[in-house]
């Protein structure tokens, strides 16, 4: 039972640890680069994407404790695991892409890639856990709404 809670809690830490450190890219340009750009009616406040971001990466962080739960040695928990780890991987590169590098074209394509991404990290997700799977739904609705609102900024620009 230990294990099982353990597993979560590096699971979050592992997504907070990763929210982190796109944070820093984050924070160099919002303030300045960020606000320069034109965005469509429909672009949140910025005092909204830190708290939505962070119940996300916790929730990520769960839905991937809970497939690690099931036993790293199953053929389906790995591969689903890989899945996640690629797109919490794209999920960083976008924010270093378009506010660290400033390119909005290849931030379209590394979130496009990432939605795609985390449509078979569900799907797999769902062969283990179907709660795991759910955890994520957010998150891919989250991403959804960012691919366009990515692609609407960098069409404005």
């Amino acid at each position: 039972m230990k294990n099982k809670f353990l597993h979560i809690a590096y699971a979050v830490g592992i997504c907070l640890i990763i929210a982190l450190l796109s944070s820093f890219v984050t924070q160099s340009s919002v303030n300045d680069w960020y606000v320069t750009l034109n965005k469509p009616n429909f672009n949140p406040p910025n005092w909204l994407f830190a708290p939505v971001w962070t119940l996300l990466y916790i929730s990520m962080g769960v839905a991937a404790g809970i497939v690690w739960n099931k036993g790293f040695y199953h053929l389906w928990v790995k591969t689903a695991l890989y899945h996640f780890c690629f797109q919490l991987l794209l999920n960083a590169m976008w924010s270093i892409v378009f506010f660290g590098l400033k390119e909005l074209f290849l931030s379209v394509i590394v979130i496009a890639s990432l939605l795609i991404l985390l449509i078979f990290t569900i799907r797999w997700f769902k062969v283990v856990s179907k709660l795991a799977a759910w955890l994520l739904v957010p998150y891919f609705l989250w991403i959804c709404f960012a691919t366009v609102l990515t692609y609407k900024i960098w069409e404005l620009n």
